[in-house]
């Protein structure tokens, strides 16, 4: 098992280990790393509280991007990077953010809170923390929440349309359990503000399973663009249509 972190981003992993902060990679760029792709972004969680972070990097540009939430962005040769405490995250009042967030010295306790299994891992020390069998789920090709997928979506209703993303994008399936919460917890959607449905919708329209997710997800799609819903079992007559509506969409969009 390789695991390759760039130069720029070992700089500032090595800041923090000198300054006597526990530092490591977390989240998608070890998710992209385990399946061979290079990762888009590197998010590092640390022990160190932002101002703590923040002296230890001092050498570096940061900016405080979400103080709040245990989160400064460190800038290493040009290359922004995500920097932020391990914590445990309070209760969603609004299904999209914590309304609080406790910081805690406990990788394991900032890998709980996160949402699917594949997204919750670590590289530290030349290996994986893994505590979820993550690394079990890329073999597998399973999307599966962290615990309960009731509560991981009541917490954050984007998480759903996440779900279907990396469905779709990684050509996963979606284990049952977190399926049924899925359809169970659709509405929640209506809560999540546009232009973060469309940044999700649009990765997902582009990913090689784009056509088996909207057929298999078509309640969640038209909860987020009710318009599409009459499309749903209406038929085509005529000699040239085997499909419904709906499934001719489906079937445009594989195309």
């Amino acid at each position: 098992m390789t695991f390759t972190v760039p130069n720029y981003v070992q700089n500032v992993l090595d800041a923090l280990h000198a300054a006597g902060w526990q530092a490591c990679p977390v989240g998608g760029c070890v998710r992209d790393s385990l399946l061979g792709k290079e990762p888009h972004d590197w998010d590092l969680a640390t022990a160190s509280e932002p101002l703590q972070a923040k002296q230890a990097l001092s050498a570096f540009s940061c900016l405080e991007t979400g103080m709040k939430h245990g989160t400064i962005t460190v800038l290493s040769d040009q290359h922004p990077i995500e920097v932020t405490t391990f914590r445990i995250d309070g209760s969603y009042s609004d299904n999209r953010r914590p309304d609080n967030v406790v910081f805690t010295r406990n990788l394991q306790d900032d890998l709980r809170r996160r949402d699917f299994t594949i997204n919750a891992m670590a590289w530290e020390n030349g290996a994986p923390v893994d505590l979820f069998g993550g690394i079990h789920d890329l073999d597998a090709k399973i999307i599966r929440c962290v615990g309960n997928p009731e509560a991981r979506f009541q917490e954050d209703g984007l998480r759903i349309l996440r779900a279907l993303r990396f469905a779709s994008v990684l050509n996963f399936t979606i284990e049952p359990e977190t399926e049924s919460a899925i359809h169970q917890n659709k509405g929640l959607l209506r809560n999540i503000a546009a232009e973060r449905i469309s940044t999700e919708l649009s990765k997902l329209l582009c990913g090689p399973g784009a056509g088996r997710i909207l057929a298999e997800f078509c309640d969640v799609i038209c909860t987020i663009i009710p318009e599409l819903a009459p499309e749903n079992g209406c038929p085509q007559h005529g000699p040239f249509h085997c499909y419904d509506v709906w499934m001719h969409t489906v079937k445009s969009v594989e195309s």
